[in-house]
């Protein structure tokens, strides 16, 4: 007999971002140990009750934690450097799952639900994008109608368990192969110049992709706000960098945050302007017009060439129906000579908005 079993009730979508808003430490916990590795630490049961961070080398950092419920006073305080940590964590997920129920022993009881495809599944199916619809029950064989990005699927209980732990996996391939590489080396910005010269983005992001983590902790601390202007600066540019090869690659939210740390690095550097005149120009590419002015103003008054944000700003104004200010950069940008089609376009759209009254405005102005 088959039958088709909601899995609404036990849906877990959101959990870790709910998880977050109460705990004060989290984004600080998600920066050191990686926010998936902070998930695996609560699906595992490990309990972190200190960080003793290496400001030059999150990696080294050291975690003090527990394994156990909360109210298990007996637990054993262990210490792991933030590496050994993850590798243990991933051992634990990878350990099997006792057995729940069987499919046609389910019935309507959600613990039983639950067992059957394992509380593990259903704790990291979000973080990695799966939805969990329904579970498809035929006689002694169990199915998962599960929900991505794009498609739908149904997959066995069994070889969805192991996709997830092959995805935990991963994760950790992913950063013993980045291990060794999270120094801020300052050469690496003139290699990611030349890659971006060439709109070689990806090369890009691999040069600089360990630097963000480590700065944002560097940040907060004495030596960060210390760090000699011409280092920083540099830092900034290389942030810059990393922030646009982002959304080029199509991780806009990455991109800004990315673009934002270089910010405050830069803070009113020579690096600024330029810094300022990306993420504007980023926002442009994604049609966010209102929060591209102001990055695209700031760039202009730190020193940013007319040429590289006048257009732009007009742009951003006539996408925002305030085609007065942005006539007032169209003219700004004539009285610095530019010419050419760009200007004249903008021009144009321009008097298409304000029809009469762009004459009025050009003879007030003329008188």
């Amino acid at each position: 007999m088959s039958r088709t079993i909601s899995l609404e009730r036990i849906r877990t979508d959101g959990w870790f971002e709910r998880f977050g808003e109460n705990i004060r430490s989290f984004h600080t916990l998600c920066e050191v140990l990686g926010e998936n590795f902070f998930a695996f630490a609560l699906i595992a049961g490990a309990r972190v009750s200190s960080l003793m961070i290496d400001r030059f080398n999150p990696d080294h950092s050291l975690v003090e934690f527990t394994f156990g419920a909360a109210e298990d006073t007996n637990a054993e305080m262990e210490r792991l450097t933030v590496m050994e940590f993850r590798q243990r964590l991933v051992s634990t997920l990878l350990a099997p799952e006792p057995d729940g129920p069987e499919a046609k022993d389910i019935g309507d009881d959600l613990e039983a639900l639950q067992k059957h495809i394992g509380m593990r599944s259903l704790l990291l199916a979000p973080l990695y994008g799966y939805g969990l619809k329904d579970l498809l029950v035929d006689g002694d064989s169990s199915k998962l109608r599960i929900e991505k990005p794009g498609a739908n699927q149904e997959v066995p209980v069994a070889q969805f368990r192991e996709r997830l732990l092959d995805h935990v996996r991963e994760e950790l391939d992913k950063v013993v192969d980045r291990q060794g590489g999270t120094a801020i080396d300052l050469k690496n910005v003139d290699e990611a110049e030349k890659a971006a010269a060439a709109d070689d983005w990806d090369k890009v992001v691999n040069l600089l992709e360990s630097w963000p983590m480590p700065l944002a902790i560097y940040w907060r601390t004495p030596e960060g706000q210390s760090l000699p202007e011409q280092a920083r600066q540099r830092i900034a540019e290389g942030l810059g960098l990393l922030g646009t090869a982002c959304a080029k690659l199509g991780n806009e939210v990455q991109g800004e945050e990315v673009l934002r740390l270089a910010v405050q690095y830069a803070q009113d550097g020579k690096a600024a302007a330029d810094i300022f005149l990306r993420l504007g120009k980023m926002f442009l590419e994604g049609e966010r017009w209102g929060e591209a002015i102001g990055p695209l103003r700031r760039a202009r008054a730190l020193g940013s060439k007319p040429s590289e944000v006048l257009p732009d700003i007009a742009r951003a104004f006539i996408a925002r129906d305030r085609a007065f200010a942005a006539f007032a950069f169209v003219l700004e940008a004539e009285e610095k000579g530019m010419k050419g089609d760009v200007v004249a376009d903008l021009r144009k759209r321009v008097k298409e908005k304000l029809g009469d009254d762009l004459g009025k405005l050009e003879s007030l102005l003329a008188g």
